[in-house]
């Protein structure tokens, strides 16, 4: 394979730097995953395109060449969280306290559809060293309708690059491509991004793989909220931005760490208290919105405890 006119296109300089089409990048990428390329050629190549600034087609282009070989199962009445996979430092993970949260709300709201969850891991990749999904997913119980994807086993070729993205210890077009790889064929995702750029980015490249994809600003690049945040949807064919003041819902969670553990975070899932039970039931309420069940979050959130609000006005009542 003749790759370094790949590394020639994208590493000349400013000048004669040109964008690949997307025939190029599927090659290009599908030789780095074969490994047909030598490693010190991959790392060159990723290094350079990086730098150089991925466009839109040599995304979507990436992310077409891994359809060849991730291997998927159908679990379409669910709903994909696109997790990083740097993982976090500062804040546990939410996602085992969902299962359970939602079964009671399919049991009390029979009338809704239910959903499950697909989340996928693999070993942690640039660029931080954080506790990643794989990490809580193969150390606790997970309920039965949150289902796990290890991609070693669902698309090895990329699993396989991890010791080479250690040594470059720099975000690559595969940061960008891989968090919505879709191993379930589920109708629904939610993924983050800090700016507004990156929505439209994301957009482009993942939203027509699924009936809808909701972008979030989550805690480290996740799809995990701890505090205020913002989202978008997409109205009319425009993307607008809303916010949501955790305040407003009586959310009160005030608890930081400092590079967590994971010894801390699988401790932080088994003993939840009230403020993270409050936080875990609003993180559902965003998977509801985002999976078409329910017109709102607020009008989520408020399904989700409204037997404990329900309570409370008892007896507010009751001594009025």
């Amino acid at each position: 394979m003749n790759f370094f006119k790949y590394i020639k296109a994208v590493g000349t300089g400013p000048k004669s730097n040109k964008d690949l089409t997307k025939e190029e990048i599927i090659e290009a990428i599908q030789g780095i995953l074969e490994q047909k390329c030598e490693s010190e050629q991959a790392a060159a190549f990723l290094m350079l395109l990086r730098v150089k600034l991925e466009s839109q087609e040599e995304l979507a282009g990436c992310l077409q060449a891994f359809d060849k070989y991730i291997k998927r199962e159908n679990i379409p009445e669910s709903i994909e969280l696109g997790f990083s996979y740097d993982g976090k430092t500062k804040q546990p993970y939410l996602f085992p306290l969902y299962g359970k949260i939602l079964k009671e709300f399919f049991e009390k709201n029979n009338h809704i559809k239910p959903l499950d969850i697909v989340i996928s891991g693999d070993f942690c990749q640039p660029a931080k060293e954080g506790i990643t999904v794989k990490d809580i997913a193969t150390n606790i119980e997970l309920e039965d309708n949150i289902h796990f994807f290890d991609r070693k086993d669902y698309f090895k070729e990329l699993s396989d690059l991890t010791e080479l993205r250690k040594k470059l210890y720099m975000r690559t077009i595969f940061n960008t491509t891989e968090k919505l790889l879709n191993p379930a064929n589920s109708k629904y995702a939610i993924t983050s991004a800090f700016h507004k750029p990156y929505v439209e980015k994301y957009t482009k490249l993942f939203a027509s793989n699924y009936e809808n994809l909701l972008i979030l600003k989550g805690n480290e690049g996740t799809t995990e909220v701890f505090s205020n945040f913002k989202y978008w949807v997409n109205e009319n064919g425009k993307i607008e931005e809303k916010s949501m003041d955790l305040k407003q819902l009586d959310i009160n969670y005030a608890r930081k760490f400092e590079n967590i553990s994971l010894e801390q975070a699988l401790a932080f899932i088994e003993n939840p208290d009230k403020e993270t039970i409050k936080l875990a039931k609003l993180n559902v309420a965003i998977l509801l919105f985002a999976a078409n069940r329910v017109d709102s979050i607020n009008e989520a959130y408020n399904m989700l405890t409204e037997e404990k609000k329900g309570f409370l006005s008892f007896f507010k009542n009751l001594f009025s």
